[in-house]
């Protein structure tokens, strides 16, 4: 048996059948450091006034968080493993690898199990982030030893981080977010997002 991808449920929408507030937050993505709409702001820009405020969200913790670079991608991987979000995983596996997160931490993360041999403080970021998204929350033990490496800010922009790539999973799971074209899909798709065909292969 063979799958395809199943479409995009929220696809870009063209700038003539854009409402007035629409393209004014369009507008003001394309102006920021992002560049442009893509990817998940897609279907977050059917709801202009919640895609204003979410892109600051994102602006923050992309561009301007304290926590190192390595391990704030690093925390991106783990919440998109969890929900299997094809597009998040796909662009930020790069940025990772860019920030220097070692490509077995990263193939392990992609793989459901515990990295080995990561460094100190990744071991202390996955096992709060791991323990946070399979218990919804964190046993004393697991929070005293990310308060004593990261402090409580850190703690706090863990969970940001968290949170707001886990609501950007969401979207795009439901909303069928597809990859950049040519993309071929990082991580092994749940069944909701493929269905059966006589012959096609996996697409972006």
């Amino acid at each position: 048996m063979r799958y395809a991808v199943l479409p995009d449920r929220m696809p870009p929408i063209p700038t003539e059948r854009m409402t007035a507030e629409q393209k004014a937050v369009a507008a003001e993505i394309a102006a920021g450091p992002r560049g442009k709409v893509e990817g998940p702001y897609w279907p977050i820009l059917r709801s202009p006034g919640f895609a204003r405020c979410v892109q600051k969200v994102g602006a923050y913790f992309r561009y301007e968080c304290a926590l190192d670079r390595r391990l704030n991608e690093m925390t991106v991987l783990i919440a998109s493993r969890s929900w299997t979000q094809q597009f998040e995983w796909d662009v930020h596996i790069l940025q990772a690898l860019g920030a220097g997160l070692k490509p077995e931490v990263a193939q392990a993360i992609a793989e459901g199990r515990r990295p080995d041999a990561m460094a100190e403080d990744e071991a202390i970021l996955y096992d709060f982030t791991a323990e946070l998204l399979a218990n919804k929350g964190v046993s004393d033990a697991t929070y005293a030893k990310a308060a004593g490496k990261f402090g409580e800010g850190g703690i706090i922009d863990i969970l940001g981080i968290v949170g707001y790539y886990s609501m950007l999973a969401m979207i795009m799971n439901v909303g069928r977010t597809t990859l950049f074209e040519g993309r071929l899909l990082p991580l092994d798709p749940t069944p909701l997002q493929l269905k059966s065909v006589a012959s096609n292969p996996l697409r972006a």
